[in-house]
């Protein structure tokens, strides 16, 4: 524990948040998983939006009240929720056909891309190093998908475009941050997701789930609400340079429940993949702090 800018950090507080959050959000996606074998992915989302929404309101009201859901930027706002939409679905999608570690580890692509963009659309500085780590992570996206390969890994390609998403979404996010709060930006997200999921009950392909597969879809829910809040509660009570990395305990957790689970595995050139992407992500994360304790410095 430490004493930073007049309030207590409590790193280690803030690391069990972080992998206990990242646990419950791969659970969550592990159940998810477990139910796209018999729904639509639309369905899923509906039913756990309206158990991620409840908990995000509750939370509002114990917190600093409705005002904090208050839009400002309203194109911001729309931006980013068609961007989340397109996040959810793609990666939810990708839970059907591709590894639970595997579809993880190709999400974790999004920090990179950012990076790479951050240039052109935030007129950021990226160093070499960076500039590095960003290559080597692209590196283990490829050697993930094959792309040139006799067999294109082609389901691999939408957790990849979750990534891409993801990425424009935190673009946006952190334009809009000055405006609006992070609770409105959760909220309505969210909301606009959940909305996007009912839309699809107009294909006619909704199946009545048994009350079993109804509490899995209402757990998950739960679940992906308390994981949020706990990485909200990682980078508010511990530093964001030692929290961060902890980030990537959602490998560990999506590789023992995917065996335990389905008896899944990454084939081995997967592994090197997955290694090459979550070495630059970490690298990328170790050179944004130096950064920023150089930019303090200089104060």
């Amino acid at each position: 524990m430490s004493d930073t800018g007049g309030y207590r950090v409590h790193n280690s507080r803030g690391i069990f948040c972080m992998v206990v959050g990242m646990g419950l959000l791969t659970a969550s996606d592990a159940v998810v998983k477990w139910l796209t074998d018999g729904y639509p992915t639309g369905q899923i989302i509906f039913i756990r939006g309206l158990f991620v929404v409840i908990p995000i309101l509750l939370l509002t009201l114990r917190g600093s009240g409705l005002k904090t859901l208050r839009i400002v930027n309203f194109r911001g706002q729309g931006m980013r929720a068609a961007m989340f939409i397109i996040s959810v679905f793609c990666f939810l999608t990708g839970l059907r056909y591709n590894a639970l570690a595997l579809n993880v580890a190709i999400a974790f692509a999004s920090p990179l891309i950012v990076t790479a963009l951050a240039p052109s659309i935030l007129g950021e500085i990226v160093g070499w190093r960076r500039w590095t780590a960003v290559l080597t992570g692209f590196a283990g996206v490829i050697v993930i998908v094959q792309p040139f390969g006799d067999v294109l890994n082609v389901y691999a390609l939408l957790p990849l475009g979750a990534a891409v998403a993801g990425a424009f979404r935190d673009i946006v996010t952190r334009r809009i941050s000055t405006t609006d709060t992070s609770a409105s930006m959760l909220f309505w997200s969210t909301g606009a997701v959940m909305l996007a999921g009912l839309l699809t009950f107009f294909s006619g392909d909704w199946p009545m789930p048994p009350l079993t597969d109804f509490g899995l879809m209402v757990l998950t829910g739960f679940m992906s609400g308390a994981a949020h809040y706990l990485l909200i509660e990682a980078f508010v009570v511990g530093e964001a340079a030692l929290v961060s990395p902890y980030r990537y305990s959602a490998l560990i957790w999506g590789v023992g429940l995917g065996y335990v689970l389905w008896e899944e595995l990454p084939a081995s050139s997967d592994w090197i993949g997955i290694t090459l992407l979550v070495a630059s992500g970490l690298y990328v994360l170790h050179r944004e702090a130096v950064d920023r304790k150089a930019a303090r410095a200089m104060d």
